[in-house]
């Protein structure tokens, strides 16, 4: 590289060449422009060292290509040489430039705009660098483009809509992978020689501009507008798309049915419509493109029986039709797709038995069909397959495991059958998948012994076969391979000692062997296990102390020996100083302050106790005193007459409170009738005067609260001015009490559709959530009803959402430090576990994410909206599919694959999400430069590299590394894929209150 100095005598020449016309210096202008643009290029590995300024002509450099009859410069080739730096000046100056390709570089800046003054360049590709700002407006000018390819940049804002303006002869055009917004140029219909249209995997919205216009592009062969918020319905007209070989719609909120007539487009060989709200039925149009082999439809709102004529798309390769609602069975000519090599219809409705012909699909990979009501047995022809993958799990189907042929054993990866109602032998064979990473048989009814054969699973690194009747012992060379990381073998019948090969397990992340009749005491091994997070021996027969050397165990982060018969001390260290109570309970003396029971240990010498060392307070005083009992008798005669004395005493007690209890409640209910007769009278009156509602009834819990807010007329109040939120299950308004500004309230218009419609039901969950009262919760003070529209009333957070504390924070407001953050995150799990594990059932939040989680003006977290999903009919896959598009990336994986299963640990899973939000000020979805980020993704992996604090976020300021991390730690424990693998929420202020704990604390014994 040439010395500042250099350099700018150089860009002197070049200036002045150009000032003095082509005919002074035409043989090297092509030198100067490209020796200028070099300048502001690092070549680390001297691609360019061939490139020098004394030259007369640049023909002879690398990676240049001249024409030969005029030796100027026509390609420049110089993809994938580790470029990096910024596009400068000098290349406008190659007037007879075709083609320019810096594609696969490290560049950064911006696109330079004078590109544009080439006059002839045909082909440009600046694709998989590093590109930032916007797409120049200049590049209009550009008459002669054939090939435009800027993809996997990041560049950003909205396209010029100008852009093009001049695009007749533009045949190739990928904008993909980038941050682009706004609408698609309405220009781009001029582009009608355009062969292929990459756009996907920006933000580009509204609707997609069809027909007439991308309809009008009919020469295009490929069309890709995935991965956006395009929105609206498909229109019918695609069939004039008569070249079109690729449709990729996936990734959008496109609405409605599929358009009618694309199966007239007669080239068409691969579709995907994934991951939108299409309806309706599929179009049988379909049926008659005879060349496709991928379709996709997964994860919309399909209904209507399973396409019977699919088996007659004997070339597919490709279908996946999971998350949505077909109904009926699978045809039994599914064996006619030969080329079929991936099938995935996972949660629809779909019932009957599996099809044996699809044992004729000779190519078949992977096989998805879990979530429905397949019934019958597995068909023994698909363990005599070459598949991949095999999940059936969550149906019906009964049997036995068939055995598995040789071909399977040496192919398959992934096995589920859980969540059936299988019966007999595990198969011994199954130990000899060579290559099984993934194996789940629970929830069934095998009543069949673990097979030793297991530990032979070199490559196994899940067993989850819990309730599934297990008998016999846990073998001891069930981690000979090393490479498990989650074995979970609850709810089943073992008996006999956890083995002390368990310590073979050196990868084991998640140890869970609870409800089960193990015996014996926990092996000193386990402390050899230095990944272990969780360990879970609840409810056995375990004996003994519990090893001091598990408190070596750094990572642990949850731990329930509750149940047993443990006795002793806890181990010192890790997290077993600060378990609480439902933790350890149910033991025979485990030493603990939180447990009332004896605190025995395992010493080898008989221990003589004294029966009067627990729970006899007169006998101590007896022997304190030197009195001894003289007679049985009259030591029995005494404590029966205390016990009578007792009962007589709590009796007259009880009868006492009874009376003043009843008094008192009907005290209440006199002026609570009065209350609500005049709340009532003063809404008719209101409705009278507005003329806007029916009368409706008004309760308000707390009788001191006037309802005088209602008089006011609720078309003042329910308006856009004192709106504050929306989310899944209604809009959220500002308002005052009684006209006092000191009093406010956010009142909560629900959704009316799958409401409860009955007053009374309505009226006796709302009470039920009145009731819960918390620190951390926001209470619930009443509601209004009608049959036309129902309010919640709650209280106002004054400092808002954390949503807008985190993300949309005006610069003047001080971001959040770490002691503020870690704040909200235990305040938040103390609320939820209130709401978890105070209540039977439990009430399940549903929607935990950061506009749910409000703050006082403390910033204490206070939960709002929790217990909504008890006021509807039914969940159903409406619901679901708003939750999805309104808290994306908050969702647990399994509602996209259970049939509306919702339970505490969906509430966990968005938990998890909420603390990595918090330390790294990130959202849970972002586009990055090549592809969407997912934010727990996104951590995981830089905390299995190493370097998970790389995440936290760079405006909290200094923070305790040995608070934070373990904090990551636990929020990728809550968002784990596997729900059971998840701790409760009490187990999670468990863990969080030991990381808040000063270190020297945390190493106490007791």
């Amino acid at each position: 590289m040439k010395s500042s100095t250099a350099m700018m005598a150089l860009f002197s020449v070049f200036m002045i060449a150009g000032c003095l016309g082509e005919d002074t210096l035409q043989l090297n202008d092509d030198v100067l422009g490209l020796i200028v643009f070099k300048s502001a290029i690092d070549d680390p590995f001297m691609h360019l060292s061939s490139w020098n300024e004394d030259d007369t002509s640049p023909c002879a450099w690398n990676f240049i290509t001249c024409n030969q009859a005029n030796s100027r410069v026509t390609e420049i080739l110089l993809h994938g040489l580790s470029l990096s730096g910024k596009i400068g000046r000098g290349l406008e100056k190659l007037q007879f430039l075709k083609v320019l390709s810096l594609s696969g570089n490290n560049l950064t800046g911006s696109i330079n705009p004078e590109l544009a003054l080439i006059n002839g360049l045909e082909r440009l590709n600046l694709s998989q660098n590093s590109l930032s700002g916007n797409i120049p407006t200049s590049f209009a000018n550009m008459s002669s483009l054939q090939f435009l390819d800027l993809s996997m940049n990041s560049l950003s804002g909205p396209v010029p809509d100008n852009l093009f303006e001049n695009c007749l002869s533009l045949r190739f055009l990928s904008l993909s992978r980038n941050l682009l917004e706004g609408p698609i140029p309405s220009t781009l219909t001029k582009c009608t020689n355009l062969n292929h249209l990459n756009i996907s995997n920006n933000h580009f919205s509204g609707n997609a501009n069809f027909s007439p216009g991308i309809w009008s592009l009919t020469r295009l062969r490929t069309l890709d507008l995935s991965t956006n918020q395009l929105s609206g319905p498909v229109p019918d007209g695609i069939k004039v798309l008569h070249n079109l070989k690729e449709l990729f719609l996936h990734g959008n909120h496109f609405t409605g049915s599929l358009p009618a007539d694309i199966g007239l487009c007669p080239h068409l060989s691969r579709l995907d419509f994934s991951d939108n709200r299409f309806s309706g039925e599929i179009p049988g149009s379909l049926q008659r493109l005879k060349v496709l082999n991928f379709l996709s439809l997964s994860n919309n709102l399909f209904t209507g029986d399973f396409p019977s004529w699919i088996s007659n798309m004997n070339i597919l390769e490709y279908i996946d039709f999971s998350k949505n609602a077909f109904v009926g069975s699978l045809p039994m000519s599914m064996g006619d797709i030969k080329p079929l090599n991936f099938l995935s219809l996972s949660n629809n409705k779909l019932t009957g038995n599996i099809p044996k012909s699809l044992v004729y699909c000779s190519g078949l990979s992977i096989i998805r069909l879990t979530g429905n009501s397949f019934n019958g047995s597995i068909p023994e022809g698909l363990f005599d397959m070459g598949l991949k993958e095999m999940d059936i799990s969550r149906n019906q189907i009964t049997g036995s495991i068939p055995p598995a042929s040789s071909r399977l054993i040496e192919s398959l990866q992934v096995l589920d059958l859980s969540g059936n109602n299988l019966t007999g032998e595990i198969p011994a064979e199954m130990g000899l998948f060579s290559r099984l990473s993934y194996l789940n048989l629970s929830g069934n009814y095998l009543e069949s012994r673990m097979p030793p054969e297991f530990g032979y699973l070199q490559n196994l690194t899940v067993l989850d076969l819990r309730n599934s009747a297990l008998v016999g012992s846990i073998p001891g060379d069930i981690c000979d391979s090393g490479s498990l990381a989650i074995l979970q073998l609850d709810g089943n019948l073992l008996t006999g000692p956890i083995p002390k090969e368990i310590g073979n397990c050196s990868s084991l992340n998640l140890l869970s062997l609870s409800h089960n009749n193990l015996s014996g005491s926990i092996p000193k091994s386990i402390s050899l296990l230095k990944k272990l997070e969780i360990l879970k021996l609840e409810v056995n027969q375990l004996s003994g102390e519990i090893p001091q050397e598990l408190g070596k165990l750094e990572n642990l982060l949850i731990v329930n020996i509750s149940h047993n018969r443990l006795v002793g001390r806890l181990p010192a260290g890790s997290i077993f100083p600060n378990l609480d109570e439902s933790a350890i309970e149910g033991n025979l003396g485990i030493c603990s302050p939180l447990l009332k029971g004896p605190c025995k240990l395992d010493v080898q010498k008989p221990l003589v106790l004294d029966p009067y060392a627990y729970g006899n307070q007169t006998g101590d005083q007896n022997r304190r005193n030197g009195h001894s009992r003289s007679s049985t008798d009259g030591f029995t005669h005494h404590r029966f007459l205390s016990v009578s004395a007792i009962v007589a005493i709590s009796a007259s007690v009880v009868i006492v409170l009874g009376v003043i209890l009843i008094s008192l409640l009907n005290a209440s209910a006199r002026r609570r009738i009065a209350f609500v007769d005049n709340a009532l009278e003063s809404m008719c009156s209101s409705s009278t005067r507005s003329g806007s509602l029916a009368a409706g009834k008004l309760i308000l819990f707390d009788t001191k609260s006037s309802p005088d807010w209602i008089g006011t007329s609720l078309d003042s109040i329910l308006n856009k001015a004192s709106e504050i939120g929306s989310g899944v299950f209604g809009t959220v308004y500002k308002a005052s009490l009684g006209g006092d500004a000191r009093r406010i309230v956010a009142i909560k218009k629900l959704v009316t559709a799958n409401i409860l419609q009955y007053q009374e039901e309505f009226d006796r969950e709302v009470r039920g959530l009145g009731k819960v009262r918390h620190p951390n919760l926001i209470p619930l003070r009443g509601y209004y009803w009608t049959p036309q529209m129902q309010l919640l009333v709650s209280d106002f957070a004054l400092e808002g959402s954390l949503q807008s504390r985190l993300h949309e924070r005006p610069p003047t407001t001080p971001p959040l430090s770490w002691s503020i953050r870690f704040k909200i995150v235990l305040g938040t799990a103390k609320g939820l576990a209130h709401l978890h594990h105070s209540f039977r059932p439990p009430i399940v939040h549903y929607n935990v994410k950061p506009s749910n989680i409000l703050l006082d003006e403390n910033l204490n977290p206070k939960i709002s909206d929790f217990g909504l999903t008890r006021l509807l009919n039914k969940l159903d896959k409406h619901v679901l599919s708003n939750r999805f598009q309104s808290a994306p990336g908050y969702v647990a994986p399994e509602l996209t694959c259970q049939s509306l299963r919702v339970n505490e640990k969906c509430d966990l899973y968005g938990f998890g999400v909420l603390i990595l939000e918090l330390v790294t000020g990130r959202r849970p979805v972002e586009y990055g430069e090549d592809n969407v980020v997912i934010l727990a993704d996104h951590v995981r992996a830089l905390l299995e590299q190493g370097n998970a604090l790389d995440c936290v976020d760079p405006n909290m300021g200094n923070y305790p590394e040995d608070e934070v991390l373990p904090v990551l730690k636990l929020a990728l424990v809550c968002t784990s894929q596997i729900p059971s693998s998840r701790p409760s929420m009490a187990e999670v202020v468990q863990v969080l209150q030991v990381i808040s704990t000063p270190v020297p604390q945390r190493l106490e014994g007791f």
